[in-house]
């Protein structure tokens, strides 16, 4: 009889790689933060896609190989510069520093398809090679030009990447991937995100002289948000990914819409919520304009609807309550800007805490009943 093998648990070498992801993460918000206009948040997606997609690799071989050998650790150290060297030049990335972001990627790339290689086939690891021959020099030609023309290449490079796995899904079909250490990586990543959240939440608060009534309730409100959209993903959710990629024909279709795809959606969504609630707490009792009114609620409407998508692709079914959740908070979203921003802050935070209720008491129903029909 076979012995089971030992479940693959994240290493600290991964999760000190993720500190490089916490910086990248706060510098693309903040550059949501700068440009509220949907021109903005298009630019702010367009370099937050190059970093996702690092991480991603990043992640996708540590969970196929084992990360023991020092030259793997330290070929994932080396990642990490990259990626950092990225998120310094976020800021400016549309400026004096397009080429810096643009060649760092590269060479991520570059190094994710020597660890790719190493020891598999060609045919195995067809996306690292687009990765490394034609997105990344596409950001490199884009950090020379300059204005709309970097921003289109650098969009089509994205694209390219995003398409990769899709496009070349019949030859990765025979990747085996560890189910619990994946899916554990891409919820760090939200918490990641989310702790971005509660660095919104408390920084403008801090930084006022006097913490009034309206700026801790804001705290608080904000707060119980962030909780909710917590709630969703690690309460259910988080289980059920695990479960799907676990028992997958193709574990690589869960890998590629379940965590790849739909987790750029939970993230981005997840930061620009947080971009809300950061001018929510520094105004409170002033009316949110409607684009950061579209980036609260919207991020909020985003994340719930994507649960929609996450559903639909592992279990074939409808996430009635997550869709119906996000469609109220969108019919919520016209009403927002003509209330104070703390109670802006409220409506979203009870239709969240709302939803979350709802599913406990359905789940509740269903392990009652199948107890009795047990019993």
């Amino acid at each position: 009889m076979t012995e089971a093998q030992p479940e693959k648990r994240v290493s600290w070498a991964e999760l000190f790689f993720d500190l490089v992801f916490v910086f990248a993460i706060t510098e693309v918000s903040e550059l949501v933060h700068e440009n509220h206009s949907w021109f903005g948040v298009l630019r702010a997606l367009t370099v937050f896609v190059p970093l996702y997609w690092t991480w991603v690799g990043a992640s996708m071989q540590a969970n196929l190989r084992d990360l023991g050998p020092i030259r793997y650790r330290l070929a994932l150290f080396a990642v990490g510069l990259t990626g950092l060297f990225m998120a310094l030049a976020v800021p400016a990335a549309y400026g004096e520093r397009g080429l810096l972001f643009a060649t760092s990627y590269w060479v991520g790339r570059l190094l994710l398809a020597g660890i790719a290689f190493a020891g598999r086939g060609r045919r195995s690891n067809p996306p690292f090679l687009i990765a490394a021959v034609v997105s990344g020099p596409l950001l490199v030609i884009g950090g020379v030009l300059d204005g709309p023309a970097r921003l289109a290449l650098w969009a089509i490079a994205a694209v390219i990447d995003l398409a990769a796995p899709t496009l070349t899904r019949a030859r990765l079909r025979a990747l085996h991937f560890d189910a619990p250490h994946l899916t554990e990586r891409f919820g760090l990543l939200v918490l990641i995100a989310l702790g971005e959240s509660v660095v919104a939440i408390g920084a403008p608060a801090a930084a006022e002289h006097e913490l009034s009534a309206g700026v801790l309730g804001a705290v608080a409100a904000a707060f119980a948000l962030s909780c909710g959209l917590w709630w969703v993903y690690f309460q259910y959710a988080q289980d059920a990914m695990r479960f799907s990629m676990a028992t997958a024909q193709v574990q690589n279709d869960v890998a590629r819409h379940v965590l790849s795809y739909a987790h750029l959606s939970f993230v981005g969504a997840i930061i620009a919520a947080a971009v809300g609630m950061r001018e929510a707490v520094a105004h409170p009792g002033e009316h949110l304009n409607w684009a950061v009114t579209g980036l609260l609620y919207g991020g909020a409407a985003l994340y719930l609807a994507t649960f929609g998508y996450t559903r639909w692709q592992m279990f074939r079914l409808v996430s009635t309550t997550r869709l119906a959740a996000a469609g109220v908070v969108l019919a919520l979203l016209p009403i927002a800007p003509f209330l104070p921003a703390l109670a802006a802050l409220v409506l979203l935070a009870a239709a969240l805490a709302a939803l979350n209720a709802i599913e406990h008491r359905r789940v509740r129903k269903a392990e009652l009943a199948a107890a009795e029909q047990a019993g």
